[in-house]
């Protein structure tokens, strides 16, 4: 954990000096603080960018999928399967927290929930609802001194049951906003898989983490790696969030 964060750590002497959301209040509520984690992880307006997830087991064996992600606003996103061949064609939408999947065999969409998991230890909720901010109620419960860096851990409660996750516990850079380290929880209280925030990198205007490395806490030795790559901030329109208009983007 401590090369986590000293990995973090050097990344985020350069990010204090150019990141526009770079603390400037003497202290903060926990809810401010997560909206400005938020900011760094994900651009807090349209965008398009594109995720690869590669999942690896136990015994070495991997997969690949890439993906097409279009965002608008904090509660709408397509996803569309490039790759692999035999799942291209595959369009899920997100509009508040309602989930639909779009296949080229079937005729109408299957309605599916956030928890599911899209590929290995990654919820379709990972990748079309990026923000933690308005479904979480959060809590500043302490702060940790790493590798001389503080974080802020915030404990975040979900609102409602139908999100991704039922608890959250996020480490933020104090100075930078930047989210180093995240848990995941299930409603029993077990621990799901952890997250590291990794390969800070200039997207979409400002540096954020190009890598999510999930690790699956209930088998050993198994993960999956989001990594984001060419993000566009731009207006999108309405109708490419609709349910007619599913079919062109599985064309």
């Amino acid at each position: 954990m401590r090369e986590l964060f000293a990995s973090v750590a050097i990344t985020l002497l350069c990010a204090r000096a150019v990141s526009p959301v770079a603390a400037e209040e003497p202290s903060l509520t926990a809810e401010a603080i997560l909206e400005k984690a938020d900011e760094v992880r994900n651009p807090q307006m349209d965008y398009i960018v594109m995720a690869t997830i590669t999942s690896v087991k136990p015994h070495g064996s991997s997969t690949t999928a890439t993906y097409r992600v279009l965002v608008k606003g904090r509660d709408r996103a397509v996803v569309q399967t490039l790759s692999p061949p035999i799942d291209t064609g595959r369009v899920m939408l997100m509009r508040g927290k309602d989930l639909w999947v779009f296949l080229p065999t079937i005729s109408k969409p299957l309605r599916i929930s956030l928890r599911e998991r899209l590929m290995g230890d990654v919820a379709n909720g990972d990748i079309a609802r990026a923000n933690f901010s308005g479904d979480y109620t959060p809590a500043l419960t302490k702060q940790e001194r790493l590798e001389d860096r503080t974080y802020d851990v915030l404990d975040l409660k979900a609102k409602a049951p139908d999100v991704t996750y039922a608890r959250v516990v996020l480490w933020v850079d104090h100075d930078t906003f930047a989210p180093a380290r995240a848990e995941f929880y299930a409603v029993s209280g077990r621990l799901l898989k952890t997250c590291s925030y990794e390969d800070y990198r200039l997207l979409g205007g400002m540096l954020r983490p190009s890598q999510l490395v999930m690790h699956d806490a209930t088998v050993k030795d198994q993960r999956s790696t989001i990594t984001y790559d060419q993000m566009t901030v731009t207006p999108l329109p309405e109708k490419y969030f609709t349910k007619d208009y599913m079919k062109k983007f599985m064309e």
